[in-house]
């Protein structure tokens, strides 16, 4: 089962790009395969004009299509996600998300904006069909601090949260997986009876 990574932040580095990043690694290293869409690299000008014959484009859909689950990171501007990530979001097929575990998470200013992701990017992951929105990850800006020595420092309190987000989707995802194993059993078991009748 494959797990996209979904990067909405218009600049690199980012802090909503390395919580992101972190969340990939520790998905790694309990054996989950991850892959990445960082919007900003994608073409802007097929972007804008949501130009649906361009490759890169067409390469980014196919990915979330073959996706179990998607995580997504947008930073927080003006009470909101990132434009860059809503235009993406609105290339994506009506049920673009159908079928797919999401996991979204913000880093944003202050607390005050903690509510943009449940009220403002929510809405539309749900709009998109998506099977399951787990509950939101929100940072200030201060509880997520890059260090050149140390690397990505997480505050206590988003810690905890982002150990619970990792721990939810795979639980989702094993409980997905088991779901789909049964639905499979019931089809086979079906094609067999027929048989018997047939025979």
């Amino acid at each position: 089962m494959s797990i996209l990574l979904l990067s909405g932040s218009p600049s690199t580095p980012s802090r909503s790009g390395r919580l992101l990043h972190e969340i990939g690694r520790r998905l790694n290293a309990l054996g989950k395969q991850t892959v990445s869409i960082h919007v900003r690299d994608l073409p802007p000008q097929a972007l804008m004009h949501a130009d649906f014959s361009d490759p890169e484009l067409q390469a980014a859909q196919q990915l979330i299509k073959q996706a179990d689950a998607v995580v997504v990171a947008t930073p927080i501007y003006k009470a909101a996600y990132s434009g860059l990530l809503k235009t993406f979001l609105d290339i994506l097929p009506q049920e673009g998300l159908a079928e797919k575990i999401v996991l979204p998470l913000a880093v944003g200013g202050g607390q005050s904006h903690m509510l943009a992701l449940d009220y403002g990017l929510r809405p539309i992951l749900q709009s998109l069909g998506a099977q399951q929105v787990l509950n939101s990850i929100y940072a200030t800006e201060a509880q997520v601090v890059w260090n050149e020595a140390s690397g990505l420092q997480i505050a206590s309190e988003i810690e905890g949260r982002v150990q619970q987000g990792v721990e939810s989707l795979i639980d989702s995802l094993q409980c997905k997986a088991a779901k789909r194993a049964k639905r499979q059993a019931e089809k086979d078991a079906e094609v067999r009876t027929l048989a018997l009748f047939e025979a």
